[in-house]
């Protein structure tokens, strides 16, 4: 028999998605209605109309847009801006007035928000935490943290590459109170010799210098050779033979395969995913993402 619990661990990952998108969206129409409910009441106190107000307040305000604003940004951003410049043009104004628009708006908000007190006290639901094995992974941090970080990742992932900044941001804020735990999701249909850095990261591994190669290769993504490989192996001064040896032996490819199966049986597609106390967090996220569920975790833990 298939029990509801069993049912529910198997899709822990999809439906902690599911529950995040659903309290964003919850949380953005509650915005939109404090904010139209704010417009009104100020416009209802001053006797005009939602639009009178915000022609008065918002837009007569506003800087408008020149022709080198226009320019600037179209220098600025020529490498995804396609199309005849002529054209462009008035597309760029209309992006950039209903941009400082948008901005004026919500500033204009904030001050009638600051003086309604306003109180919201909708309240995000309890995380679905997911049950990640960390036995054997390579770890920063106290075994007895009160946080643990687990991420999966690949070695040639650009994005990747940006969360290591990050996460070193993390460990040096909340010294002794977070641990970060490496696994492996080289993704090879994008990136062929993923699997293969990571098997001579575990190779450095072996001689204590896991999260130095780890770093080597970030730094070096574009070198994906076993050459490259065992460059950066001796640039670390690590024994060559030995390193040599255990990269040509393929002797943790397994390893590396488990940790691949493991993250597409929790639902991984894609990298850097991160397990934050069993809480889904997706991508290279800014640290303040990860300072925000660092703080509850440890309010929860009372320290």
């Amino acid at each position: 028999m298939i029990t509801m619990d069993e049912l529910e661990r198997s899709l822990a990952l999809q439906l902690a998605k599911l529950q995040e998108q659903r309290y964003q969206l919850v949380q953005s129409k509650l915005e939109e209605l404090i904010e139209q409910h704010l417009l009104e009441q100020e416009a209802t106190r001053r006797g005009i109309t939602v639009d009178a107000l915000e022609k008065e307040d918002i837009l007569s305000k506003m800087q408008g847009v020149t022709d080198t604003d226009v320019g600037r940004f179209m220098e600025e951003n020529k490498a995804r801006l396609r199309g005849n410049p002529a054209e462009l043009r008035p597309r760029v104004r209309e992006y950039l007035t209903n941009e400082r628009v948008a901005s004026q708006r919500r500033a204009y908000v904030a001050g009638l928000r600051q003086k309604s007190s306003v109180e919201v006290f909708l309240k995000e639901p309890d995380p679905i935490r997911v049950a990640v094995k960390v036995d054997g992974a390579f770890a920063k941090g106290p075994k007895d943290a009160p946080v643990t970080i687990v991420e999966f990742s690949d070695f040639h992932c650009p994005f990747c590459r940006g969360a290591v900044a990050t996460l070193n941001d993390v460990m040096r804020q909340y010294p002794g109170k977070v641990r970060w735990v490496y696994r492996d999701f080289p993704i090879a249909n994008l990136h062929p010799q993923a699997e293969k850095a990571a098997e001579a990261a575990r190779c450095a591994g072996e001689q204590g210098k896991f999260w130095e190669y780890h770093d080597v290769l970030f730094e070096s993504q574009q070198q994906t050779t076993l050459a490259d490989f065992k460059r950066f192996a001796d640039q670390l001064r690590l024994e060559p033979t030995g390193f040599a040896a255990c990269l040509e032996s393929g002797r943790h490819q397994a390893a590396v395969q488990l940790d691949i199966e493991d993250g597409a049986r929790l639902g991984i597609s894609g990298t850097p995913t991160f397990f934050v106390n069993g809480r889904l967090l997706v991508g290279n996220q800014p640290v303040e993402n990860f300072k925000k569920i660092i703080e509850v975790e440890l309010s929860r833990k009372g320290t």
